[in-house]
């Protein structure tokens, strides 16, 4: 278990917005593996948190078992099989720091869209097979490899303007059904040490509580100040991630 207290400085933050991601502020988390990269490195967080998501998923999806889309799902979630695939495929070899800035920039396009727009808003986009399989296949491998996979969720879904309930529901049972598939896969790539289980375990009594209240809070904001903060989060992770990202490559 790791007892360095600038790891805990970094991980209790990020275990907060894990809670809050995993309640449906799903632009939020994107910010765990970047935050506690700062203490430790990328791989044995991703390590460490993956059983942390995947209690916290069981607690959302619990709660949010009766608002979601299923139809949206209905195309999403093979999309999600076919992302984890690649992913697996391409984990020795993708470089973590070109994939935080390629979602970084994802990320500043998805915001400067809806900021360009909110003063005069397009009807609702319809949904498409195509795009919500694209989408979904490039969520669940940027999740795969950085559990970064927001950006092109919102990309597809964002314009949809689904009430927030619904829109929280179904990130909550898309983002689940894809940490569930990264168990076979990250057990292989030796991501379940003893280390990282005890101190994902240590990490567990922050982050669950977190996940409780954000779904307290998020069934009482607003839509209009639901997608303001959504977008003004992704602003912040797009920066951060190239950011993080540019300082990897130059290292």
């Amino acid at each position: 278990m790791i007892t360095d207290p600038w790891f805990y400085a970094a991980a209790v933050p990020a275990m907060i917005f894990l809670g809050l991601g995993k309640a449906g502020f799903s632009s939020i988390g994107v910010l765990i593996i970047p935050l506690m990269s700062l203490a430790i490195s990328p791989i044995q967080a991703v390590g460490i948190v993956l059983p942390v998501f995947l209690l916290s998923d069981i607690v959302a999806v619990i709660s949010w078992r009766r608002t979601f889309d299923g139809n949206l799902l209905k195309v999403m979630l093979p999309g999600a099989v076919i992302g984890a695939g690649v992913g697996w495929a391409t984990a020795s070899v993708a470089g973590e720091d070109l994939i935080r800035i390629l979602v970084g920039v994802l990320s500043l396009l998805v915001a400067w869209l809806y900021w360009r727009r909110r003063g005069h808003q397009p009807p609702p986009a319809t949904p498409s097979v195509a795009k919500g399989l694209f989408f979904s296949a490039a969520s669940s491998f940027t999740s795969f490899v950085t559990h970064a996979g927001s950006a092109p969720f919102q990309m597809y879904v964002g314009p949809l303007r689904l009430p927030p309930p619904v829109f929280a529901g179904t990130a909550v049972f898309f983002f689940a059904f894809t940490n569930y598939l990264k168990v076979i896969p990250y057990f292989f790539l030796g991501q379940f040490s003893r280390e990282n289980l005890l101190t994902a375990a240590a990490l567990i009594p922050i982050a669950i509580p977190a996940t409780f209240f954000g779904i307290w809070l998020i069934k009482r904001i607003d839509t209009a100040r639901f997608y303001d903060v959504i977008y003004a989060l992704i602003i912040l992770v797009g920066f951060f991630l190239i950011w993080q990202g540019a300082n990897g490559l130059l290292a």
